[in-house]
């Protein structure tokens, strides 16, 4: 393959490549603080005013570490459970507590096996789930009677001089109702005999947290659907005031929007809030939820959110009722595809199409592949065979176009001694050389650009794979050979801390998958033609496969497998590319002599005498 073709190509790679490796594994260290005390009733969160403009501004650490004011007496739990969830309520507030995932393992354990205890949601909590937030007589502060429980419903209610809350919970298994999601209603009834004007109705959506001490939280955010668009709040934002700023951190953001969902999310988890009516907007707070750990380390620090609605006024004797359903869950791309179930493009929690993969057209490439990749693990019950196999089939997809690439590229690199001699002979007069150049491009059937399709087809597809990984929970805790997870790198041994903030590095391990990615990349150079005419080019290819291989080293295992897999039919298909007869032309290069054969290493193998 003529380099000097697929150059282009390579760059825009490389550049990818480190576009999203600084994105996500260089997130700046800002200044950090801890959360910020609970909304008092002045709160715009508590009346039907538009927030205040701008941000408060940020106490420090010590004082923000204060819990919220709670009910004075102890709180009383119940649970709900399926074959999914085990949801634990709580009667401060009426509200859930925190919500196991009964199929989700917490950790690996000592052997790299899924340990025994459950990854659980909410359970380090600025607030309970769903509850109120600045609602007199009735957000978490007070505590709710218990009025009725079944096997599959929940029912708590507080009552004040004027108003009857009744806040009710199903876990039943119903058509329309995903296996993660639960039905919520609460019920607000006018006691007196006067209209009353109801404060704004403010929901806590849950906290989302680190997925592990190592866990820095870049993929902690906030989420919301307003009908045309998702948007996303990461939990650093609220961590400094700007980059050129010296103003203390904000303690919360408004966003105020028509809430078609609202969502709270980690890596792998979401808990998203589905209303029936659309909300007005979304309070974001950076939460501090492990309070042993300093002010500075980031792994300190959850993010929640709280959605927003306005209650009509109720006559005397009326009622309202708020309706949603609420997920609580892995983010799986076949679950939220399913619109008969999630009705408000609840697939973009994914966030395939956010930063360079908007670029790339991840929107498409990355569910695309997971789906293809689904399906072939519904067949081969192995995450990482999947890979392979999805990977393999790509490839034989795209192979008849690979070749046609592959065969323009032969013919441009016995184009380039002629091409030499031509610049050399019109080098006083460009627009001949242009013109002279298309001519022999023209008569020669060569595509100057063919070269490159190979790597611009692999780029999306690459990038697809990497912005699938950072959201798909498929691939968390799934083994393949010695990697216990392949969402995470393959570290078969770690030589312990480092301090490295310039690679990106915090532990100095022994990854294998990248390596023989790296491996792979430099033996496909190898076998490629080389022109030698420039030193710069020869420099940047020898060079290139070491750049790849440091900027994924810390990426997940399956991303690795993906590249090394692609590099390996690669290897065996240039192979035989490298077998076929050369290309006859019929060169007419306007009289220039062409320059010396040596200078293009020809890699093609001799032919054997018989």
């Amino acid at each position: 393959m003529d380099k000097k073709n697929t150059i282009i190509g390579v760059l825009l790679l490389v550049a990818a490549m480190a576009s999203f490796y600084i994105s996500a594994r260089h997130a700046p260290q800002q200044p950090v603080r801890a959360p910020a005390p609970a909304a008092t009733s002045g709160s715009p969160l508590a009346t039907n005013e538009a927030p205040v403009a701008g941000p408060a501004s940020s106490p420090s650490d010590a004082t923000l570490t204060a819990a919220p004011a709670a009910a004075s007496t102890p709180a009383q739990f119940v649970t709900l459970a399926n074959e999914f969830l085990e949801v634990k309520f709580t009667n401060h507030g009426g509200a859930i507590d925190s919500i196991a995932l009964l199929q989700k393992a917490a950790h690996l354990d000592a052997k790299g096996r899924p340990g025994a205890d459950r990854y659980t949601l909410n359970a380090s909590q600025a607030a309970p789930a769903l509850s109120l937030a600045d609602f007199p007589g009735a957000d978490r502060t007070v505590a709710y009677t218990l009025v009725e429980q079944t096997a599959t419903d929940i029912v708590y209610r507080a009552r004040t001089p004027s108003l009857e809350v009744t806040r009710r919970y199903s876990l039943a298994k119903v058509p329309g109702r995903d296996d993660y999601q639960l039905r919520h209603e609460t019920t607000f009834r006018n006691l007196s005999d006067a209209p009353v004007v109801l404060p704004r109705a403010v929901f806590n959506l849950g906290t989302a947290i680190p997925l592990s001490e190592t866990d820095t939280g870049i993929y902690l955010n906030v989420g919301y659907y307003d009908g045309e668009d998702a948007h996303f709040v990461q939990r650093d934002e609220l961590a400094s005031s700007g980059f050129f700023s010296s103003a203390p951190p904000p303690t919360h953001l408004d966003k105020p929007a028509a809430i078609r969902w609202a969502s709270v999310k980690n890596q792998f988890f979401a808990m998203i809030l589905t209303p029936d009516q659309p909300g007005s907007g979304v309070r974001i707070e950076r939460v501090k939820v492990n309070p042993l750990l300093p002010a500075e380390n980031r792994s300190a620090y959850g993010v929640t959110a709280y959605a927003q609605f306005d209650l009509p006024p109720l006559a005397a004797g009326a009622s309202t009722t708020f309706g949603a359903s609420y997920y609580a869950g892995p983010k799986e791309y076949r679950r939220f595809a399913n619109s008969d179930i999630f009705k408000h493009r609840e697939e973009k929690v994914m966030q395939f199409s956010s930063g360079i993969g908007k670029v790339f057209f991840s929107g498409f490439f990355a569910p695309l592949l997971l789906t293809i990749m689904t399906w072939v693990h519904s067949l081969v019950p192995s995450w990482g065979w999947a890979i392979v196999i999805t990977t393999l089939i790509l490839k034989v997809v795209f192979l008849p176009l690979t070749l046609a690439a592959s065969r323009s590229a032969k013919r441009m690199a016995k184009l380039q001694p002629h091409m030499q001699a031509m610049r050399e002979k019109y080098k006083d007069n460009p627009q001949k050389m242009q013109t002279e150049t298309l001519r022999l491009f023209k008569e020669n059937k060569v595509n100057p650009v063919g070269g490159c399709i190979p790597i611009l087809i692999t780029i999306p597809f690459f990038i697809g794979f990497f912005t699938m990984l950072q959201s798909a929970s498929e691939l968390r805790f799934a083994s393949f050979l010695w990697a216990h997870d392949l969402s995470a790198p393959d570290t078969i041994y770690s030589f312990g801390t480092v301090t490295l903030p310039l690679l990106g590095l915090t532990h100095l391990n022994v990854n294998i998958m990248p390596l023989l990615m790296g491996a792979t990349m430099i033996f496909q150079m190898k076998l490629t033609p080389t022109p030698t005419t420039d030193p710069a080019q020869q420099v940047m290819f020898k060079v290139m496969p070491w750049i790849f291989t440091l900027f994924c080293y810390t990426f997940a295992s399956g991303l690795a497998l993906y590249s090394t897999i692609n590099g390996l039919f690669t290897i065996g298909q240039q192979m035989i590319i490298n077998r076929m007869p050369e290309p006859d032309l019929p060169i007419n290069n306007g009289g220039a002599k062409p320059a010396a054969a040596g200078g293009m290493k020809n890699v093609t193998p001799r032919k054997k005498r018989g």
